[in-house]
């Protein structure tokens, strides 16, 4: 049995980690020795090599092959052995100086951290337009059009406005719609969607009953309305790196043995997919915006198959939580997480600040703990 994470074992898988990262190639243990100067023996590393596979932290992809990192083991060097080390004065001067020739252009910002998380991680960026952090119910108007058909008229606070249509069980004169539409602007003014869902029936406001069985459906559409909204926040991405990202040995076929050509071409249809396609990020990017910490999601723990040979670096950015985007990167499980976490950190408090100061309000910035999907 591999018996205990000792403290040892511990140290070798995040050499391991280091020289996969940097090499690409599965890491032997007189690699390891040799390298790194270690003061055992290779037959020592070869024994805990062995016990770190059976611990599930290692896996060996041939027989004679050394041993490359298991998403389990990237998790736990994310988690307990990464040394975080913020970029250098240099390059924060750098970005900060890229910034200032786009000051006041939000849209150029946008592209511009695209563009600068590209080119730093050497991975492909995500970055979304910042909006309402939480969709916020302002006002509501019910008109009659046809019959017993009602449009429904949603003006969210950020001045979003969504229309929808439905049929009554009767025709509802246009005086009743009123009456309806201020019981309900009285009782959602500015509450978000857990606020609503939250609200109870309250006292009867109708002696006609049709009117209280309309006011709940109404409440349910505007739930149903405000709750589409927010699972739509990443509807505008910016992305950049693609060639960048593509560099990297997993994708590059001349580099990999034949039986890997066909993997590594399937891999490339993967990263086009997700990047043209924002339904596969999105649920990483409302789970960003709901996390104060960088979330970082590796391999096997995303929920979708297509994304399991990638890690995902995000973080939220924006103003006090109500202005707020994601940005961030993808690539391979072969990620050098210290510097893509750093990266990806700093550009969200360089955002935050270009907000602050356009429209005028304290930031809130990310604490420095990476978290994981749940």
């Amino acid at each position: 049995m591999a018996g205990e994470f000792t403290e040892r074992r511990q140290r070798i898988l995040k050499l391991v980690v280091h020289e996969f990262i940097e090499s690409a190639n599965a890491v032997a243990s007189e690699t390891l020795v040799r390298k790194y100067n270690l003061s055992f023996s290779s037959a020592t590393v070869r024994n805990e090599l062995a016990a770190l596979e059976e611990l599930g932290y290692l896996t060996q992809l041939h027989t004679s092959a050394g041993r490359i990192p298991t998403d389990t083991g990237y998790r736990f060097f994310v988690e307990h052995l990464m040394e975080r080390v913020p970029l250098s004065s240099v390059e924060q001067r750098e970005i900060r100086a890229e910034f200032a020739h786009v000051q006041g252009e939000l849209s150029q910002w946008i592209r511009l951290g695209a563009s600068v998380l590209a080119r730093r991680t050497r991975n492909a960026s995500v970055v979304t337009t910042p909006q309402a952090y939480q969709a916020r119910f302002k006002h509501l108007e019910l008109l009659a059009i046809y019959d017993a058909t009602i449009l429904l008229v949603l003006v969210l606070q950020d001045g979003t406005v969504r229309q929808q249509t439905f049929t009554a069980e009767q025709v509802i004169a246009q005086d009743d719609l009123r009456r309806v539409s201020q019981r309900v602007n009285e009782r959602c003014e500015n509450l978000s969607v857990e606020r609503i869902n939250e609200l109870k029936a309250g006292d009867e406001p109708y002696s006609e009953g049709f009117l209280r069985e309309l006011e709940q459906r109404v409440m349910r559409c505007v739930l149903d309305a405000m709750h589409q909204f927010e699972q739509h926040v990443n509807r505008d991405i910016y992305s950049d790196g693609l060639i960048e990202m593509l560099s990297q040995p997993e994708f590059i076929p001349s580099l990999l043995k034949e039986e890997d050509t066909k993997r590594a071409i399937e891999r490339m249809q993967h990263v086009l997919e997700t990047l043209t396609r924002g339904d596969v990020l999105g649920t990483l990017i409302v789970k960003a915006m709901e996390s104060d910490d960088v979330f970082v999601v590796i391999g096997d723990e995303h929920n979708n198959d297509e994304m399991r040979e990638y890690s995902v670096v995000l973080s939220r950015y924006g103003v006090n939580g109500e202005v707020t985007g994601v940005l961030g990167i993808i690539g391979p499980t072969r990620m050098a997480y210290p510097r893509s976490i750093s990266t990806v950190e700093y550009l969200s408090s360089v955002m935050s600040e270009m907000l602050s100061h356009l429209y005028g309000k304290e930031i809130r910035l990310s604490s420095s703990q990476p978290s994981k999907i749940d």
